[in-house]
């Protein structure tokens, strides 16, 4: 799965082309599967337009100058993250983990392509996706991954645990899902730019606290000014995403891009056709295999073409403060596999885990289209 493999390149499956919830094909001009107008016409690897997008990223591909950070580094970490909204930060998983994490993502895209294609395609192309793109956690039943024991024993690392605190300004977070993304090879286009969350101009106490904690400076009768509440807002997320690299961030292979510094800023960002090609170039190129990206999920990113031949995983473990309502939160982790974690990640995955005995609504059951999907969790 992660050398030379051969899954993907499809050449059956035209661009752009996805599905709508009850599995009928469909090409869309909004969202974050909009379609993209300078994807090449054929999806074969050695087709020319394929052959020159490949020369093109090649050459240009990647963040110049990306920071690429060292776990002890966790007041520079939170203060990039803070800056750009969002942070690489290397060595974060071990060999066994990120051998763990390898083998678990295989087994979950094993399930996913165990759908026949139709119409000389070779996979079922997710709801709402474009082709040969995948969600661990939309195409499980349940959304969430929480219930296999290698993705809980993610959501707290020696690694990650001091630089959560570090950019959250201290412990009180909670675990609120965990999944990730793929990207098969023959991924030829480009997801259009979105932010995962929208932000919420709620400003309830524990926001402020949290505020107090990064070193905002409240004033002193405890009344908000208009730049105080803003810089609370652009600095305390309400949703943080740690995505797992399991293999090399190269220019040909898939590699996410992220908009330095677009966590906080207002409107929407621009469209496939709209989009300059900076921010089509501003991938994390050069990110290694171990490796986690922190990031802020209000930030603009996207997914772009797998050019390569091997699959491109990262899948991930997602966070937010203690001050989100508990509509954030849905029953996903089983109780026994909580009851196994340590201390410290049993209390940040309380809000998440089922009675005792109470098996997650869906957990274990897998298809990439999203009617499927429905009646699965009625019938598991």
């Amino acid at each position: 799965m992660y050398g030379e493999t051969d899954v993907g390149w499809c050449a059956a499956t035209p661009p752009n082309e996805t599905t709508d919830e009850a599995g009928n094909l469909v090409v869309r001009d909004r969202g974050f599967s909009a379609a993209d107008p300078r994807a090449p016409r054929r999806r074969v690897y050695d087709d020319p337009e394929v052959c020159a997008l490949r020369d093109r990223l090649s050459r240009d591909n990647g963040i110049i100058g990306l920071e690429i950070l060292s776990p002890d580094e966790t007041e520079r970490a939170a203060r990039v993250f803070l800056r750009d909204g969002f942070v690489v930060v290397r060595d974060v998983l071990i060999n066994e983990q990120l051998e763990r994490f390898r083998d678990a993502s295989a087994r979950a895209l094993a399930a996913i392509l165990a759908f026949p294609g139709v119409d000389g395609r070779k996979y079922v192309t997710e709801t709402a996706r474009l082709p040969h793109r995948y969600s661990f956690g939309t195409s499980s039943v349940s959304r969430q991954l929480l219930h296999d024991p290698v993705w809980a024993s993610m959501v707290e690392l020696p690694t990650t645990r001091p630089l959560l605190a570090a950019i959250f300004g201290g412990e009180d977070y909670c675990v609120n899902g965990a999944g990730g993304d793929l990207c098969l090879p023959g991924a030829i286009e480009y997801q259009a730019l979105h932010a995962d969350v929208r932000e919420t101009f709620e400003m309830p106490q524990g926001r402020v606290e949290q505020a107090k904690r990064l070193g905002i400076k409240i004033d002193d009768n405890g009344d908000l000014s208009h730049a105080t509440a803003q810089l609370i807002i652009e600095r305390t997320s309400p949703h943080i995403t740690i995505n797992f690299l399991l293999s090399e961030q190269t220019a040909l292979n898939g590699p996410i891009r992220h908009i330095p510094g677009t966590q906080a800023r207002p409107g929407r960002p621009p469209t496939q056709a709209e989009e300059p090609d900076w921010m089509r170039l501003s991938t994390l190129v050069g990110a290694p295999a171990g490796a986690a990206v922190f990031r802020d999920n209000r930030a603009w990113h996207g997914a772009t073409p797998n050019l390569s031949r091997e699959v491109r995983a990262m899948p991930n473990v997602e966070y937010s403060p203690a001050w989100v309502g508990d509509h954030a939160f849905k029953p996903s982790m089983p109780h026994e596999v909580w009851a196994s974690l340590s201390h410290h990640a049993q209390r940040i995955s309380r809000r998440i885990k089922t009675e005792p005995g109470v098996w997650p609504a869906g957990a274990g059951a897998v298809h990439p289209l999203a009617a499927r999907r429905a009646e699965l969790k009625v019938t598991s």
